[in-house]
């Protein structure tokens, strides 16, 4: 069995993890943490674990002194909260997967650029794993820290993986237009995010300045073989949970949609959890799963190719895959706690 710690674990995405490992056959949940519910019974706050989770939340400091007792400890904390612990972790033998924004930029300048605080923990940034299984497979399988990916970056980069790597689009054409369900914002209470401000109505945010900019950027370029610049905007839209990419980039090459979409299959096709499809992508229809659906268009009139793709933000956009990486990391089967399509309506 992988024993198993959660710092975070009250938010959406640290239930969600809670409920993955819940139904792993291979894992144990040791401890849980949380900063808003210490001492309470993770069964009070989620009501759907009566009678499967005996869990009493711990304070992170309690959970520092457990860290002997675990394999592996999954972070699910806002930027900025990982340094530390993450750093006490690895000293003790723990693999660490964070599920937070803290080792997903190699440069801590960078880093420090788009967040706004300084990097404490910049000696490990080049030991950690960008956790894309798709593209990372082999270096996650011997790392010992895991940046898992963010939600919007996840469906865009998996959406523009076969062209840059074929390089055949202009990079510099890149246009991203992505739209998230509320959960994306996280569990704690804001204005803009309650029901009556964000139900019935659609809006841009962070326009030209969204943080997952950058790790789009860097994980392209490293595909392309050069450095690239894009243009990415993401939108809140009234719904639960869900990311909908939608990308454009003009081809440097005569090609037909047949051959893209051979370009496609043939680069995805041992990916058990992206699956390409000559329908448009729905949210709906990758909904509590760990897919991803491509589908795409070429606009023949411009010159562009058009690649949407689908993904809940919750499961491939942070625990689902965060678990896939656990899968990787310890040598099971990566499909293991994830090998189920996703739930309608």
């Amino acid at each position: 069995m992988i024993n198993v710690g959660i710092l975070g674990s009250t938010g959406y995405a640290g239930q969600q993890l809670v409920w993955l490992l819940t139904n792993h056959s291979n894992a144990n949940i040791v401890f849980l943490s949380s900063h808003s519910y210490e001492g309470d019974l993770y069964s009070d706050i989620y009501k759907n674990y009566y009678g499967f989770n005996k869990n009493i939340c711990i304070n992170i400091q309690e959970a520092e002194c457990k860290l002997n007792s675990i394999d592996v400890l999954f972070i699910a904390l806002p930027h900025g909260k990982s340094f530390d612990i993450t750093k006490k972790a690895l000293e003790k033998g723990v693999k660490v997967i964070d599920l937070g924004a803290d080792f997903r930029i190699k440069s801590k300048a960078t880093y420090e650029q788009w967040y706004g605080l300084d990097h404490q923990c910049s000696e490990l940034l080049e030991d950690s794993v960008y956790g894309l299984p798709e593209l990372k497979r082999e270096s996650i399988k011997n790392a010992s820290l895991i940046a898992n990916p963010g939600c919007y970056p996840t469906a865009s980069i998996l959406a523009l993986a076969p062209l840059l790597k074929a390089k055949i689009v202009d990079p510099k054409s890149i246009i991203i237009d992505a739209k998230s369900g509320v959960s994306g914002a996280g569990r704690n209470a804001a204005i803009p995010n309650i029901y009556t401000e964000c139900n019935e109505s659609i809006k841009a945010y962070s326009v030209a300045s969204h943080r997952h900019t950058p790790e789009i950027e860097q994980e392209l370029s490293h595909l392309l073989g050069s450095d690239l610049t894009l243009v990415f905007t993401p939108h809140l839209v009234p719904m639960n949970r869900g990311i909908l990419s939608v990308c454009y980039a003009n081809l440097t090459i005569d090609m037909s949609q047949e051959e893209l979409y051979k370009l496609y299959d043939e680069f995805y096709k041992d990916e058990f959890f992206v699956k390409v499809t000559e329908d448009m992508p729905e949210t709906k229809y990758v909904k509590g799963s760990n897919m991803c659906h491509i589908g795409l268009r070429l606009d023949k009139r411009t010159g562009k190719v058009i690649v949407c793709s689908a993904i809940d933000n919750l499961m491939k956009g942070a625990a689902g895959q965060a678990i896939q990486n656990m899968n990787i990391m310890f040598g099971i089967d990566e499909k293991t706690g994830l090998n189920f399509p996703a739930m309608l309506p």
